[in-house]
């Protein structure tokens, strides 16, 4: 049955990133076509949590089954929260809302050890429990069972929402990790990976060297200068010359990663904040250009579009296409990865397949997720 024949054709995506900072929840009628956003805002983990799941994630090896069990229930808890109080701001009851999609938190993501494995963590029974809706979660590891890489699963709603029957895409994301969706004209034949880092070792640097979250607009990059030598070692590293399908976190691209090239060689912290804001730059322009060379459109997402040194990084690249945000085809570019869990959740629902193969490397097309069902 569509959701064309359904009149319940609310749907709520919550998703949490690599930053670690809060939930973003959005509120959306979906149909076989369309999307409509409701409402959505971004609810801020509290401090103490923020500070426990980076510390959790970075240092897995200290990390207590007695720890990861508290910061399941506490995370399920936060993001029960984060949809009930968006239905509250929305005037929605919950009875309207077909099912929740929830990505959880991803404490780890190993999808190239020998037993492959992803952690996403925001116990869906409280979620399900509080909310009185149907829950969906647990994406990521039915594809990483058919072989799959586990990421990135946003694809196929790009493939969906935004591919064009004249025109090719590509929609770049940039959250923690920057990736892409490669969208031929037509929409079909999709392709995607992450391309390295997004915001995730600006954010890390900045936290480490002015305990600041982040680098707010990239005034920091601003003020420096790039160190040639450090960028062409960094840009050496062989994920980047890796062919696809590919994903990665925070659990390779992280401090410890930027000080093995950094060699133990003295440099200006903000020479070295604007180096990393080049490899970003950098790093997604190679990628576009020998995957996506052709390409008459980029619609930019994630958390990087506030990022104006960034930005303003990423229009200089010789690439000769059209940059835009995804607001300017309908849809806020905060909001897109937790509308596209919402998206998930409705194929899960609707028993359809979830992931690309052609992203993820999976062997065959999978309807991801577990289901935690309400009583009607």
């Amino acid at each position: 049955m569509s959701d064309t024949e359904n009149p319940c054709s609310l749907y709520i995506g919550l998703m949490s990133g690599t930053s670690m900072d809060g939930i973003d929840a959005a509120l959306v009628r979906l149909d076989d076509k369309n999307c409509e956003t409701i409402a959505a805002a971004s609810y801020a983990y509290p401090s103490e949590l923020r500070e426990a799941l980076i510390n959790s994630s970075r240092k897995p090896d200290e990390t207590t089954i007695n720890t990861l069990g508290k910061l399941d229930h506490w995370v399920g808890t936060c993001f029960r929260d984060a949809a009930t109080s968006l239905l509250d701001a929305a005037g929605t009851a919950s009875s309207r809302v077909r099912a929740i999609g929830s990505h959880g938190q991803t404490i780890r993501h190993c999808p190239h050890s020998d037993r492959p494995f992803t952690l996403q963590i925001g116990d869906p029974n409280i979620i399900a429990s509080g909310t009185g809706i149907t829950t969906v979660a647990d994406f990521r590891r039915r594809d990483l069972a058919a072989g799959g890489e586990g990421a990135p699963l946003t694809p196929a709603f790009h493939q969906w929402l935004f591919a064009d029957e004249k025109d090719a895409r590509v929609v770049l994301n940039i959250g923690g990790i920057a990736n892409i969706t490669v969208l031929p004209e037509g929409g079909s034949d999709v392709t995607g990976f992450d391309t390295g880092p997004g915001n995730v070792l600006l954010d890390a640097w900045t936290q480490q060297e002015q305990d600041r979250p982040f680098d707010d607009g990239g005034a920091w990059a601003r003020s420096g200068e790039v160190l040639p030598d450090l960028l062409s070692r960094m840009l050496q590293d062989d994920y980047f010359s890796m062919s696809p399908p590919k994903s990665t976190g925070f659990e390779y691209f992280n401090i410890d990663w930027l000080e093995g090239y950094a060699g133990g060689q003295s440099f200006s912290a903000t020479d070295i904040q604007t180096t990393l804001l080049a490899l970003t730059v950098q790093s997604i322009g190679d990628a576009v250009s020998q995957y996506a060379a052709g390409s008459q459109e980029i619609l930019v997402c994630g958390g990087g579009v506030h990022n104006i040194a960034l930005m303003d990084g990423l229009s200089r690249l010789a690439l000769s296409v059209k940059w835009s945000s995804t607001s300017d085809h309908g849809l806020d570019p905060d909001y897109v990865e937790a509308t596209a869990f919402a998206w998930l959740a409705r194929q899960t629902i609707l028993g359809q397949p979830g992931n690309l193969p052609s992203v993820t490397g999976a062997r065959q097309p999978e309807i991801l997720g577990g289901i935690y069902v309400c009583a009607a």
